[in-house]
């Protein structure tokens, strides 16, 4: 049994070099089409080894996102407010990664963008989709719960909506036609008018705020968005 410890040990000290190693291969490159080779040498293993212990090098790109994100670890640190105030928290909060380190995260969208395939789920795996989905289908049905947004409109509904509105601007961002600046306010711009749709008289009144704040941010972005030119950043 104490082997067996060992040599568990061992194997997740190995999985954890080959992340690190990838992560700033990345990050260097620009590229998610890593070189399992030059990945291996980065990590000091065998040639052998990420394909023993990922199977593929999607799976080692997926690997890093995942240890990238501790978005469900610090949503339950935040402050509690109104049901509201927690959609647009948790919004805050996922969308900081992106603006904290664009460059990265910019890298793994157009991987995203770039990915074919039938069994292609995006850059997350489906333990982290059933677990972002608990997370948003919980804060829209408290704000149904406490008469913030009306009952008779499906919940699925609204986060498809809102999805769908996460998506656009991530495309547009990932191309380089929507900045980082612009990126969180837009969004949260997005999800206020889905969620307006369906709001009670008390929601509106939070969402205007919402909607008023988003657009003040947006101001200061000026008429330039656009980051496709080096100059431009």
């Amino acid at each position: 049994m104490e082997d067996l410890g060992k040599r568990e040990q061992a194997k997740a000290r190995r999985r954890s070099d080959i992340v690190r190693a990838a992560r700033n291969l990345i990050r260097e490159t620009g590229e998610t089409d890593l070189s399992m080779r030059t990945l291996a040498q980065r990590a000091g293993v065998s040639l052998s080894t990420p394909y023993n212990l990922f199977g593929s090098k999607r799976a080692v790109v997926l690997a890093v996102l995942e240890d990238e994100r501790d978005f469900a670890e610090r949503f339950r640190k935040l402050d509690s407010g109104n049901s509201i105030d927690r959609i647009f928290g948790a919004h805050d909060l996922a969308f900081s990664y992106y603006t904290s380190d664009p460059e990265f995260y910019r890298t793994l969208w157009r991987a995203l963008l770039t990915t074919s395939g039938q069994d292609d789920t995006g850059l997350a795996t489906p333990e982290r989709l059933a677990q972002t989905r608990a997370i948003w289908l919980g804060l829209v049905r408290n704000a149904v719960d406490d008469g913030s947004l009306a009952s008779d409109i499906p919940v699925d509904l609204i986060l498809q909506s809102m999805a769908h509105v996460t998506g656009g601007a991530l495309l547009s961002w990932a191309v380089g036609s929507l900045s980082t600046f612009a990126l969180t306010a837009t969004v949260g711009v997005g999800y206020a008018l889905c969620l307006k749709g369906s709001a009670t008289p008390q929601g509106r009144v939070l969402l205007q705020a919402r909607i008023e704040a988003y657009q003040s941010q947006l101001a200061k972005a000026g008429p330039q968005v656009n980051e496709r030119a080096p100059e431009t950043m």
